[in-house]
């Protein structure tokens, strides 16, 4: 056995092809990865595979290559980017005598490095422990089993089974913190949905822009950097929409192929302002030419969270980094925006965009006219809590004339409810 390295910066990057031809893009992501949690590639380590080797992932022979490059290189660290079982894990830093980090392991690094928040902390927290519950088996020297010896025979509690325990406390722990977290949300998501105002989560693949595009659309100050996960905790900010009205805008985490399924399960109180919302707005990078994949990846991510359903708007952003694309709106057969080409850096077409959420919320709301007598009083109070008065007169009888726009489910809901609205409506 070897005693882990506290630290260790200088990388080998491991990226094999499992069943399926080499893909660039994907090593361009993994190196970008690597560095983003601070590490400095020394070298990269590629190759292809039928299936993943049982024991070490890879065969005996490319893994006397990569102790070899190790070894050459001076490196202290070696990253995969695969999900590697706990005994494949085990098994290449005995090979290696190093510490050697899968994909899981990096991208939750990087998360503990960028949450600022409390909730984000806990929920990185939570995600980390349960990655390395699977993995507290002879990893580390001192979780080796008591010996025996005079005072040390019969029942006790060996160093493993400690930090099992110790572990399993935290995790418990950490889960009521955040079931207080989730409730606190949802109060919130309540309180915006009794007084009717839609909410609009940018959603989209890692580094595709919705921070700068958040920041650009509410003058917002939240980091934005050309970096993957360059923030994680999810920001919230009123934007006002032509026509009156407006909407919260909710900045989330960004996605990212064969994303950790700890992180999904621990954000997952973040994920449902995505899974909640009136709207989503997928930012695209329509400069990368993965975009489709990256589109692919993140519809799966919204489905695990309960997001397939929700409306999508598509803005396709960078479009300053194209030739010959300018700002424009894409429609359906009935005319309704479905996507638009923007740069958030520079601005350009982001009036186009702000035009195009009017227009969905608009749709998605009811122009009426309404006739009250004097003893409506109470629901005239009502009607200005929940609608929209674009116009009011008082009647010669002491009642009043209004004309008002409120959601379509809120009038739907008085129609059926109060007998008074549905007088006041008329046929």
């Amino acid at each position: 056995m070897f005693e882990r390295p506290k630290s260790g910066e200088r990388a080998v990057l491991v990226r094999l092809a499992i069943g399926e031809p080499r893909d660039e893009g994907a090593l361009e992501e993994f190196r970008e990865l690597a560095i983003s949690a601070g590490a400095v590639p020394v070298a990269e380590v590629t190759g292809s595979r039928r299936t993943p080797d049982p024991r070490l992932f890879v065969g005996e022979g490319k893994a006397e290559e990569i102790r070899q490059v190790l070894v050459d290189g001076e490196a202290e660290l070696v990253i995969f980017d695969h999900a590697l079982s706990p005994s494949q894990e085990r098994n290449l830093e005995k090979r290696f005598a190093c510490r050697v980090l899968d994909r899981t392991g990096l991208i939750l690094d990087i998360f503990a490095q960028r949450a600022r928040s409390f909730e984000g902390q806990l929920q990185v927290e939570l995600a980390q422990l349960r990655h390395i519950s699977t993995r507290l088996v002879r990893g580390w020297t001192h979780l080796e089993r008591q010996r025996g010896g005079i005072g040390l025979r019969g029942p006790g509690e060996t160093q493993l089974e400690t930090d099992r325990r110790l572990i399993g406390d935290r995790i418990t722990q950490l889960k009521r913190r955040l079931e207080r977290v989730d409730q606190q949300r949802a109060r919130g998501r309540k309180a915006r949905a009794r007084a009717e105002i839609p909410t609009v989560s940018l959603v989209g693949y890692t580094n595709a822009g919705k921070s700068t595009l958040f920041n650009r659309l509410t003058a917002a100050e939240v980091y934005a950097a050309d970096q993957l996960f360059a923030t994680l905790d999810p920001t919230l900010r009123r934007l006002a929409l032509p026509e009156g009205g407006g909407v919260v805008l909710a900045d989330t985490v960004g996605f990212i192929s064969d994303l950790p399924h700890e992180l999904v399960a621990a954000f997952r109180a973040t994920l449902q302002e995505a899974a909640e919302a009136s709207l989503l707005v997928h930012v695209i990078d329509a400069a990368d030419a993965r975009r489709d994949r990256f589109v692919a990846e993140v519809d799966e991510v919204l489905a695990q969270i309960g997001a397939r359903d929700v409306p999508q708007l598509r803005v396709m952003n960078k479009i300053d980094l194209m030739d010959d694309v300018g700002p424009r709106i894409e429609r359906d057969a009935d005319g309704h925006a479905v996507r638009v080409w923007v740069s958030a850096r520079s601005g350009a077409g982001i009036d186009l965009l702000v035009g195009a959420l009017g227009e969905f919320f608009h749709r998605e709301s009811v122009r009426q006219r309404l006739r009250l007598e004097p003893r409506d009083a109470r629901l005239r109070a009502s009607l200005f809590r929940v609608a929209r008065v674009l116009r009011e007169e008082v009647t010669d009888a002491g009642g009043w004339e209004l004309e008002l726009e409120l959601p379509r489910r809120e009038y739907d809901r008085l129609r059926k409810t109060d007998p008074d609205f549905a007088r006041a409506c008329g046929p």
